[in-house]
């Protein structure tokens, strides 16, 4: 039975709640970088960022067409053009009441003018523009500040930068800005039937997905991937990867967790003075699940198959990974989406399960086999779907479904 060091108690199944709690208590948002502006997409801005400038920066025009005093502006009037002011350097021009000059979108206003007639609302006559539609003050005009008052937040630390934000700071002038710390993350996958994708099977063995499938995910969540070791079930060997990987912020070992004559894993741990803080969630499918840590590593031991180390990361190990980097708490859990349930559901068991199914226009649908070996099923989900120990859930009911995009 596995012992807790540091009270010489034994581990006991704990709830997903609890286990998640007690894996962020050892987790520090590492030390902010800074990056290129280009660099930061994905990445969670470690200092609030105000606005060092008003957008627009100066009132200008919305359409290509003509800059006008708005009380000039009846149906029929004809407004003499004396100038013309392009998208790009003001060249400080200035207009009375009946005149106009010609703009295009983006271009600044001239002084005098407050409304912008559309092009289209108009027809030339030699030097005169003549309107055929009425325009109000302040039609077609963005004002300065309009959208961002200078000083105004723009980002929260714990933001996490997407495109939409980039184009935002860029349009502040920002060039660089601080985010969370980069995560070096190390993969060990054990086991004496593993062997690597394009290798020649042999009989009773067979491919390593999991690290594939780790290595994707640590990608997808912009966490490097600085080694991908691969054991067989020889306890010096695994040792030896272990004790390596220690020199990462986290470490994720697939397969060797559990309590059978070949599950090294947890006495490589104790061998090298690693702290094991819990072990055994009730979770389906993931029971035998490890967490602990190692100096500043924090280390998690996912079960060997498949489809279980796949919710593991996701309910323990992608929540640990956004504090690393700065998230905000709000976004450490998965997304919940309502949805309604295609076919009945039950969980006869006394763990929660994860179930793992394909929500689409609004309906989660079981996808495949729920064995927690079945790949082809986990394959074609994009949701999980947590059911209660003893609970039916009937066909059409409302239900929320969890995504990790």
């Amino acid at each position: 039975m596995l012992v807790n060091r540091s009270n010489a108690q034994p581990f006991l199944m704990i709830t997903q709640e609890e286990a998640v709690a007690r894996i962020l208590s050892h987790m520090r948002p590492l030390p902010a970088r800074s990056v290129e502006l280009a660099d930061a997409l994905d990445c969670f801005a470690a200092r609030d960022i105000s606005a060092a400038l008003s957008l627009p920066l100066f009132d200008n025009s919305s359409m290509d067409g003509y800059a006008v005093v708005a009380t000039s502006c009846k149906v029929g009037a004809r407004l003499r053009l004396v100038g013309e002011q392009p998208a790009g350097v003001d060249r400080e021009l200035s207009i009375n009441p009946g005149e106009a000059i010609r703009i295009l979108t983006g271009a600044p206003m001239p002084a005098g003018a407050d409304a912008v007639v559309m092009q289209e609302e108009t027809r030339i006559d030699g030097e005169h523009v003549v309107l055929t539609e009425e325009v109000e003050p302040g039609e077609n005009v963005r004002r300065r500040g309009g959208d961002v008052a200078e000083g105004q937040k723009l980002i929260e630390a714990g933001d996490q930068i997407g495109p939409q934000m980039l184009a935002l700071l860029a349009a502040q002038g920002i060039g660089s800005l601080e985010v969370g710390g980069r995560v070096r993350a190390a993969i060990i996958s054990t086991g004496d039937e593993l062997i690597p994708p394009g290798a020649t099977l042999r009989p009773g063995l067979i491919y390593d997905s999991n690290s594939v499938l780790l290595q994707a995910l640590l990608t997808e969540s912009n966490v490097s991937v600085a080694s991908i070791a691969r054991c067989a079930d020889d306890a010096q060997a695994i040792e030896a990867a272990i004790r390596a990987a220690t020199a990462c912020d986290v470490m994720i070992i697939t397969g060797g967790v559990s309590v059978g004559a070949r599950d090294l894993v947890k006495p490589a741990l104790t061998a090298i003075g690693a702290t094991l803080d819990l072990w055994r969630v009730a979770v389906k499918p993931g029971k035998p699940f490890l967490f602990g840590h190692a100096g500043r590593c924090a280390i998690f031991g996912l079960p060997g198959n498949l489809v279980s180390a796949f919710v593991t990361f996701l309910l323990f190990v992608r929540p640990a990974l956004l504090r690393l980097k700065g998230a905000k708490e709000a976004a450490l859990g998965l997304s919940e989406i309502p949805a309604r349930l295609g076919a009945a559901v039950a969980n006869d068991s006394e763990r929660a399960h994860y179930m793992r199914g394909r929500l689409s226009s609004g309906t989660f649908s079981i996808a495949g086999c729920q064995e927690s070996h079945a790949v082809f099923g986990l394959s074609r989900s994009n949701a999980l779907l947590r059911v209660r120990p003893g609970e039916q859930i009937a066909a059409g009911a409302e239900v929320t479904a969890l995504i990790w995009d």
